[in-house]
């Protein structure tokens, strides 16, 4: 479990349209994950 300051561990996902995103691809940048569950989604 990380806690408040720690520096994330690097991980790939999909986003809503396929498209493949790596955290290190936005090192420097500020990134807000929002995990939504699909049950509640019209997709």
């Amino acid at each position: 479990m990380l806690k408040a300051g720690d520096v994330a561990p690097d991980f790939t996902v999909r986003d809503h349209t396929g498209r493949t995103h790596r955290l290190s691809d936005y090192q420097g940048k500020t990134v807000v994950l929002w995990f939504y569950p699909k049950a509640d989604t019209p997709g």
